[in-house]
């Protein structure tokens, strides 16, 4: 039997590890010999760096090891039935039982060890209890270093508003960071929350906008709910809106709230969850939620 060896590449030496064991298919990571080639390394601020990657091979097995896997003669033939399928009370079948019982909890317990080294422990978390006025000046030297990064002439402007940065990216030639229908603008709040959240060990909420993109986005999305709202209060029934980022979805909600006609609710899992507004004269009871779409700590709560 030959043993393969495989070189995997991951974040974290024991990501790796455990890459490499599905990968061969083990359950304990006591077969295999892992050599670590090279250790991870973080990059600045939160961007670039390297992964770690660890050679694997499985272990020969020990002559005891091996010869516990041969047949003896007194045992039941292959033909017969495995496990317990039937009430024969042999007690070779017990016995079996007994000893498959056994390595399925000592496999449990290996799966549990490997699970709590791969589990973050907080006291190797290196990350600092900053102040929101720090977590503010990390995300203005980000921001401008993007800026910089793509060669545009641009402002960015930070403050806090009731504990929530507000990150603002000023300048004509910043709309080329918006994309279409702010795709590239949510892809940088992400990354800009993943920076914070690399050096804070609870970061504030964030706010960002690029070129006014937000404000213009939202403005349109009030004209344009209120039209549907004026369509329901009219015509009745209810309408299925197309999926939407959670800060989109607030705004609609915001204006079925004002609404006496029409209520609101969401549907669908993210990044599929989309609005349907109804007239509040179809449905029984008021089921509006214009809270804002309860999705914890998204953009919508940020936005």
């Amino acid at each position: 039997m030959s043993y393969v060896e495989i070189e995997v590449r991951a974040k974290t030496v024991d990501l790796a590890v455990e890459a490499a064991m599905q990968e061969l298919g083990v359950d304990d990571r006591e077969q295999l010999a892992v050599t670590v080639l090279q250790e991870p390394e973080r990059g600045f601020l939160g961007m670039g760096g390297s992964d770690a990657i660890v050679q694997v091979k499985r272990r020969q097995p020990s002559k005891r090891r091996r010869d516990r896997g041969k047949k003896k003669p007194e045992e039941s033939p292959r033909s017969e039935p495995r496990g317990r399928r039937g009430g024969s009370g042999r007690g070779g079948n017990a016995n079996k039982a007994q000893e498959n019982q056994g390595k399925s909890q000592r496999t449990k317990e290996n799966r549990g060890r490997d699970m709590s080294r791969n589990m973050p422990d907080k006291k190797d978390d290196d990350r600092e209890d900053l102040s929101i006025e720090k977590q503010t000046e990390i995300v203005e030297d980000f921001l401008k270093g993007l800026v910089d990064v793509y060669g545009l002439e641009g402002e960015v402007i930070t403050r806090i508003e009731d504990d929530v940065i507000i990150a603002d990216i000023k300048g004509e030639q910043t709309e080329a960071l918006i994309g279409v229908r702010g795709s590239v603008r949510s892809a940088i709040h992400e990354l800009t929350r993943t920076v914070m959240q690399r050096y804070a060990s609870d970061s504030a909420r964030l706010r960002l906008d690029i070129a006014g993109y937000a404000e213009r986005r939202r403005e349109a999305l009030t004209i344009y709910a209120n039209q549907l709202i004026e369509q329901l209060t009219a015509d009745g029934g209810e309408l299925m809106l197309e999926p939407m980022s959670s800060a989109d979805r607030k705004v609609i909600h915001d204006a079925a709230a004002a609404s006496d006609s029409v209520t609101s609710y969401s549907e669908g899992e993210p990044p599929r969850r989309y609005v349907v507004l109804a007239n509040t004269g179809d449905i029984a009871g008021d089921s509006s939620e214009g809270d804002g779409d309860s999705d914890g700590d998204s953009e919508g709560e940020e936005e």
